[in-house]
């Protein structure tokens, strides 16, 4: 009896020892599995971030420049063409994005965005179209204000992609992101 519980205890201790490991080697690899997961939407919203703030750049100089008379409004229509496809594609590319649960609400918030750079771009081409064909005093007032306004939300629209890939490369939990673009009722 004694050589049997010699050998019976080292066996059972083993067998509780090595299921231990396997529960610990599961989470653990899980844990590195969601990491994984995690770092590659982040690295995707960055990239998807800063190239969204490159093409956004462009056209806001441009649209700037007409703002203060230095280039006709006619000048930049092929611009905001560009710029508006460039943020369709992006709007379509942050729609496929996939992530941990957070993912959700980050590919909202850059939809959101992307939504009002577009509504920004088609009031600047509504506003040099009217500066274009100008009639008058009033409607060049209209075309000045359109052109201003979507300058302004085109401007706020591209900080605000630039502060939601800042908040995400931060790690910060959703609960404590400013989400600014979002309006109170």
């Amino acid at each position: 009896m004694g050589t049997i519980l010699a050998l019976v205890i080292p066996l059972v201790a083993f067998v509780v020892l090595a299921a231990a490991f396997i529960v610990l080697f599961r989470r653990a690899s899980r844990a590195l599995t969601r990491t994984r997961e995690e770092e590659r939407f982040r690295n995707a919203v960055e990239d998807l971030a800063k190239r969204i703030d490159e093409s956004l750049a462009g056209v806001i100089e441009r649209i700037d420049a007409v703002r203060r008379h230095q280039l006709d409004a006619d000048a930049i229509a092929p611009n905001l063409e560009a710029a508006h496809d460039a943020v369709g594609r992006y709007a379509e590319e942050a729609s496929g994005l996939r992530g941990p649960v957070p993912a959700d609400d980050v590919r909202a918030s850059l939809l959101e965005e992307l939504d009002r750079a577009a509504r920004a771009l088609e009031m600047v081409a509504h506003g040099c179209t009217l500066l274009a064909a100008s009639g008058g005093r009033h409607r060049e007032l209209e075309a000045q204000t359109a052109i201003k306004r979507g300058y302004l939300n085109t401007l706020h629209a591209r900080e605000a992609i630039a502060r939601h890939a800042d908040d995400l490369a931060s790690s910060r939990p959703a609960e404590q992101r400013q989400w600014r673009s979002r309006r109170q009722g």
